[in-house]
């Protein structure tokens, strides 16, 4: 806990003297205009109403209140692995990696420090998103808070478990940009944000269920404009509690390896 409390802290100084605001905008907005351009699609192009495979594929026929979801929960998992996932190469690109290696500091309570920061300033910002929301007249219906706050929780544990894998990989490779931008894809793709997974080719439909924020945006959406319970939730909260367990062994054990060979390749 002091030295995930002292990496927020040490984070929070440091953004507050350069914000950056590049990011902040670049993946508010695109959820912004997502949003909107669904709205104009709704009303202008689909006459107000939805088919019959997207109500059986997604639960609801509130198309607005699920692509308002979807869209955002999309966003911010991308804002959380621009933080998370970076954290890492951000220190090697600054000349401050091997001093992170060499301190007497855990590596997953540093990331933990940087991800509940990264948390806090991403929820600040897409606050922003509401007023959009609140503009265009779109209503989320809520049928189970405690199941839409379980899936929250999960989509920012599933997120952070991919972050931990994903950051050794850029040290290792010494890039971000092509990696960040491969799971930027897939998540969209399969993650099943903002359209039913039915659409899917039944392989992707298998691929999807690997990834841990597949169950954690079931029970997002679930518990929102689904209409389900907590407790009919709670199968796919655990299968998104295992596959998150399961990648964050994964990327721990990668991690020492990732370092050893960023260091090699530096020094």
């Amino acid at each position: 806990m002091p030295i995930a409390w002292a990496t927020a802290w040490r984070t929070w100084q440091m953004t507050r003297r350069a914000y950056p605001w590049t990011y902040a905008v670049g993946t508010v907005l695109p959820a912004a205009l997502t949003i909107s351009l669904a709205y104009l699609g709704f009303r202008a192009v689909g006459g107000g109403s939805v088919g019959d495979d997207f109500s059986s594929g997604s639960g609801t026929t509130a198309y607005l209140a699920y692509i308002a979801v979807g869209a955002t929960a999309f966003q911010f998992a991308v804002r959380l692995i621009l933080w998370s996932a970076k954290a890492l190469i951000t220190e090697q690109r600054q000349g401050t990696l091997a001093a992170i290696l060499v301190a007497p500091a855990g590596r997953l309570p540093y990331l933990l420090g940087f991800t509940a920061f990264a948390v806090l300033s991403s929820l600040v910002e897409f606050l922003t998103l509401g007023v959009v929301i609140a503009a265009l007249g779109i209503s989320i219906p809520v049928a189970s808070p405690l199941g839409a706050l379980a899936g929250a929780t999960a989509l920012v544990c599933a997120v952070f478990s991919v972050c931990v894998g994903l950051g050794g990989l850029m040290i290792a490779a010494g890039e971000a940009h092509i990696s960040q931008n491969t799971v930027f894809i897939v998540l969209g793709l399969l993650g099943g944000f903002t359209f039913p997974r039915d659409y899917l080719p039944a392989p992707a439909q298998w691929l999807a269920e690997a990834l841990p924020t597949t169950a954690a945006m079931d029970v997002l959406h679930g518990s929102l404009t689904g209409g389900q319970t907590l407790a009919e939730l709670a199968p796919r909260l655990a299968v998104g509690a295992a596959l998150t367990v399961a990648y964050l062994l994964l990327g721990l054990k990668y991690l020492p390896r990732a370092e050893t060979r960023a260091v090699e390749r530096t020094y």
